[in-house]
């Protein structure tokens, strides 16, 4: 482990352990309506993001598990995946571009169903252990900007009154670790914090120096900033 990330790391397994208490405390309550089992897969079909904080968590994680041919194999199913998403984004940045509502797109991707890379032939989790906040909370009722959702193979019904995971407390959260770790490193990238991506393109990644934007010993301001142009230039030019 990058010892720069060890304290973050930390207070990220602290959310997650709550997050874990909130689910089995709900479970507890209302064991009818939660029907999540060992084989149940529909969370593991739903198309979210990832923090910074929780992409480098994760990373490290399921590389600490996986190496060799085992490795390279699921490489090729999060490459696969990732070019989905990537075209399902584009689809609904241009649907943005062209005038449509967000509130209407975002909840047409929330009904979009994408197979996790991580949801193996037998219908099981490979990195269930340490797998996202999302899927940890899926199940029970949360909310996001105000609105209520849940799982719907769940027995919760429309209407009553149930506690509810405040999801955009979750993320602001996250986001403010994944903030204080780009200054603890510090990044050249000023929105490093900021990052969002899919767990295919979590998994992928290799977060290196040059991918954080770690300084090279004795770099100035202005070969950083010329480094940062020539990245986004690339990414741009892949891009398309």
């Amino acid at each position: 482990m990058n010892e720069q990330f060890k304290p973050f790391f930390e207070q990220y397994e602290a959310l997650s352990a709550s997050v874990e208490r909130a689910f089995e405390s709900v479970k507890n309550q209302f064991p009818d309506c939660v029907k999540c089992k060992p084989l149940c897969s529909d969370c593991c079909h739903a198309v979210f993001d990832l923090t910074l904080i929780e992409a480098l968590y994760i990373n490290e994680r399921f590389r600490d598990k996986y190496s060799g041919e085992i490795l390279n194999i699921m490489m090729e199913r999060c490459n696969k995946i990732d070019r989905t998403l990537y075209k399902l984004k584009k689809s609904a940045y241009k649907a943005v571009e062209s005038g449509k509502g967000e509130k209407e797109i975002l909840n047409e991707m929330a009904e979009t169903r994408v197979r996790c890379p991580m949801l193996n032939d037998a219908e099981m989790c490979e990195i269930y252990d340490f797998r996202p906040l999302t899927c940890k909370l899926y199940g029970i009722p949360t909310a996001i900007g105000g609105e209520g959702y849940t799982c719907g193979l769940s027995g919760f019904e429309k209407g009553e009154k149930y506690p509810t995971v405040n999801l955009d407390k979750i993320q602001n959260k996250l986001l403010q670790l994944s903030a204080e770790l780009a200054v603890s490193i510090q990044s050249k990238y000023a929105r490093l914090g900021e990052m969002l991506v899919p767990l295919s393109m979590a998994l992928a990644t290799v977060y290196d120096a040059e991918y954080l934007g770690l300084r090279k010993t004795g770099e100035t301001d202005a070969e950083a900033a010329e480094n940062i142009m020539m990245t986004e230039q690339n990414h741009s030019r892949e891009d398309k």
